[in-house]
């Protein structure tokens, strides 16, 4: 997700958070990933702002939004979604793993403001606090530690909001050609034969049943490696000062 619109209209909402150096964390998480907006609902703390943890969004950290309540808060979205352990609760609401829900709050967020709601680190989000959503989220953490910490649960929901695997750029390497390969293959025959790794054979002797399957093999090794052209080039010229190598220490020996 890379349209300036899309990652402005994101409202990350804190309600009733406790800790400064939690909301210090998500406003560092928000500014790591792109976005650009905190709002805060009855902040425990209301030194907040000078938390330490917010580390190179201190700008962002200063100009967090605060609200008396959570209609006020999300008053201006057209879309509320809240996080959830879920755990023994009974939520009411429609309840969708991060991975699904971030399609979604991708595809509403090119037209309108979408608020993503926390809880306070000890309960999470009230019932009435749930009751302004139009469904929720959760985390997939495992059934005997589902809760997180708040900063971290923040991190964890903006990096999958902001990763969108259809927006990756085109990797920028040549693949190797066949025939690079067979160059490197041909190389590589000859240096397992100076070896001893092969047996080399008299020039015009017929192949051996045994030595066809083993040329083959590395071949089929050679080309699942996928190489690109300037690793091919690479390997091509180690193979061959390794040649080199082995051919002289065996001309000296003899």
């Amino acid at each position: 997700m890379s349209s300036h619109s899309q990652l402005d209209n994101l409202r990350v909402v804190l309600v009733n958070p406790r800790n400064p150096l939690n909301i210090g964390a998500a406003a560092r998480a928000i500014s790591n990933f792109g976005f650009f907006h905190l709002r805060v609902v009855n902040p425990y703390e209301l030194a907040f702002r000078e938390a330490r943890s917010a580390v190179g969004a201190s700008p962002l950290l200063a100009r967090a939004e605060e609200f008396k309540t959570l209609a006020e808060a999300v008053a201006d979205c057209t879309l509320i979604v809240g996080t959830t352990a879920v755990g023994r609760r009974d939520p009411q609401h429609p309840v969708k793993r991060l991975e699904h829900a971030a399609p979604l709050i991708r595809k509403r967020l090119v037209t309108s403001r979408v608020a993503l709601l926390f809880g306070s680190e000890k309960r999470g989000l009230s019932n009435e606090d749930l009751s302004h959503c139009h469904w929720l989220l959760r985390i997939p953490t495992r059934e005997e530690h589902r809760s997180m910490n708040l900063g971290q649960a923040v991190a964890v929901c903006l990096y999958e909001l902001a990763r969108d695997p259809h927006a990756a750029p085109p990797e920028k390497r040549t693949a190797a050609s066949a025939a690079d390969l067979e160059r490197i293959t041909s190389v590589l025959f000859d240096a397992l034969r100076a070896s001893g790794y092969l047996k080399s054979l008299p020039t015009g002797a017929p192949k051996r049943r045994s030595a066809a399957p083993t040329d083959e093999k590395i071949r089929r090794l050679v080309h699942r490696l996928s190489l690109s052209s300037s690793d091919a080039d690479l390997l091509l010229g180690i193979l061959r000062q390794i040649l080199w190598k082995s051919r002289s220490g065996n001309d000296s020996a003899g």
